[in-house]
């Protein structure tokens, strides 16, 4: 099951076949033990099976004796700001355009430094598969942290804008059920822009149109 979840840059699979709620915290724990880490960002999306995921997966990091840093449903660039900000590993439980059946997790270590195949999914994959976070020996368990960085988030974003240069806009954004039906009214609040909003309510079913947005 893991050779058919775990590709070249991320995990994906659909969810309760290929990847479920087991496999998630396996995989919070050996990514604990890999990195021997003392804290993890983690973020999900909006879609159905994100938070069970994400709550299996902070369970297995907490059981490696890390905290999980529950940053709650952010983009994927706010689990990266995040990493950066807090200088810590972190994963992101998002299946981008696939269809809503499927789900999947985006790695990276401290400073959002990303985790691909090469770097640290096939290491991973190993020591799930031979189980070696059991022979490491008793661990004090971690805590689950909540901590909110969207404030913060979209005061970075905006920082690499500058306002004056904008003159009054009129954009129609179809964020097509997705996170930027969450994370687009955050930043373009205090721009000069005026946003028509397309689809913005999180529906993690998808249900005006798929979220792949080079058919969409």
């Amino acid at each position: 099951m893991l050779s058919e979840i775990f590709k070249a840059y991320d995990v994906r699979g659909i969810y309760g076949k290929d990847l479920t709620d087991e496999v998630a915290y396996k995989i919070g724990r050996a990514f604990a033990y890999f990195l021997k880490c003392k804290d993890v960002a983690v973020g999900y999306d909006m879609r159905v099976s994100s938070p069970a995921l994400s709550r299996a997966f902070m369970e297995g990091v907490n059981d490696e004796g890390a905290d999980a840093i529950d940053i709650g449903m952010v983009s994927t660039d706010a689990l990266y700001f995040a990493s950066g900000f807090f200088k810590i590993p972190g994963v992101m439980f998002t299946a981008s355009h696939n269809p809503k059946d499927y789900n999947g997790i985006k790695f990276c270590k401290a400073n959002a430094v990303p985790i691909n195949e090469d770097t640290g999914l096939k290491q991973i994959k190993s020591i799930i598969e031979n189980e070696e976070y059991l022979k490491s020996g008793g661990k004090n368990k971690g805590r689950k942290l909540e901590k909110n960085v969207l404030s913060d988030y979209a005061k970075h974003a905006i920082s690499f804008i500058d306002k004056n240069r904008i003159k009054n806009l009129k954009i129609a954004a179809d964020a097509g059920n997705g996170m930027a039906g969450k994370m687009v009214p955050l930043i373009y609040k205090t721009l000069p822009v005026e946003i028509t909003p397309i689809y913005f309510e999180l529906n993690g079913t998808f249900p005006n149109h798929p979220a792949d947005p080079s058919k969409y």
